[in-house]
């Protein structure tokens, strides 16, 4: 597995890195045999440290997990023992959704767009309704099944996921109710 471990205005230390490598992934691999790499993030907010990590899997999902504490290797831990317990939670329907998929997820790329706010006046009325694009990169969707995708966001927790549905071919978008519950909009079934 590949682990890319830096710091935001800190400095991150070989001890510090060879604790992480070991003890992420010794639980990494507990649970699932294919992890391809790791990006792991800490950063100071005022007193605490935050621990920020993302794992991608070789079946296309990712798992990320954030923790935070006043030391260093306290926020690690919180992090990792977040991301274990995920794992552990959504190993039985890893198995299941990816019992019968002999293929990595595969992703298609697409543009992505953000988009400049209003400036926050409401009184003045823009010159034109076009939006002012201020950046552009690649988004990468993955195909997905339903479930898989819902999965997916939980593991991440994503508000929302955009998808493509590999049953119809369509893209889907499966997203996170106020009420608790999950919405899916699949326009291909109009």
């Amino acid at each position: 597995m590949r682990y890319q471990i830096s710091g935001k205005q800190i400095d991150v230390g070989e001890a510090l890195q060879t604790h992480v490598k070991t003890e992420l992934g010794e639980t990494v691999e507990k649970y699932s045999q294919r992890p391809t790499d790791a990006i792991v993030i800490f950063s100071r907010n005022a007193h605490e440290y935050l621990c920020e990590a993302t794992v991608h899997l070789s079946t296309g999902l990712t798992a990320a997990a954030k923790g935070q504490a006043t030391e260093v290797y306290a926020a690690f831990e919180a992090c990792r023992e977040k991301m274990d317990k995920q794992l552990r939670r959504y190993k039985r329907r890893l198995k299941d959704h990816h019992r019968d998929r002999a293929e990595p997820v595969e992703f298609a790329g697409a543009p992505m767009y953000v988009l400049a706010a209003n400036g926050g006046s409401q009184e003045s009325e823009p010159e034109t309704l076009q939006p002012m694009i201020i950046a552009e990169m690649e988004a990468k969707i993955p195909s997905l099944s339903v479930g898989e995708a819902v999965m997916q966001m939980e593991l991440t927790g994503a508000p929302l996921l955009v998808f493509r549905n590999e049953k119809s071919g369509g893209v889907n978008v499966v997203h996170r109710r106020d009420d608790g519950n999950f919405g899916w909009i699949d326009p291909t079934a109009m």
